[in-house]
This record gives structure tokens, C-alpha cells and sequence, in this order.
């Protein structure tokens, strides 16, 4: 899938761990991990609002299409 997945880029942007930001929106260390890796089918809106906020981004600084990429790989 060309969706590419830039929460760890935005994490060392804000000195954050993997396990704060779960801790701040309210999921898992795992599931953050499956989003993180782009392996998740989906994200539900609130979700992502929850990232962008804890974050202090946009969607567009965590999620990234690139047709160039072919499917099952993670850029």
C-alpha cells in the first residue's frame, strides 16, 4: 500500500517515547506499534485526531501517499 506511516518521524521531532504517545491517546503499545508500522488496515478518525494531538501536527505530517511504492513494503 503507498500509504506511508511517519509517526516514529514525528515522535523524535517532540522527544517522545512510543510509550507516552500510547499512554496520551489511549491505546496499546502494541496497536501504536501496527499503526507505526504501517501495518493497520485502518485508523479510526478519532485515533488519528488523538495522535495529531498529542503530537501537535497535522494529518499530513504523519501519513504520506506515494505512488511509487509498491505494495507490502514499508518505506
Amino acid at each position: 500500500m503507498p500509504i506511508i506511516v511517519n509517526i516514529d518521524v514525528m515522535l523524535a521531532r517532540r522527544k517522545m517515547s512510543s510509550g507516552e504517545l500510547a499512554e496520551k491517546i489511549g491505546i496499546t503499545p502494541a496497536n501504536l506499534s501496527i499503526l507505526k508500522t504501517g501495518k493497520a488496515r485502518a485508523v479510526r478518525f478519532s485515533t488519528l485526531e488523538a495522535i495529531c494531538k498529542a503530537l501537535d501536527c497535522q494529518p499530513g505530517d504523519i501519513l504520506e501517499y506515494r505512488e511509487d511504492i509498491p505494495d507490502g513494503t514499508v518505506g
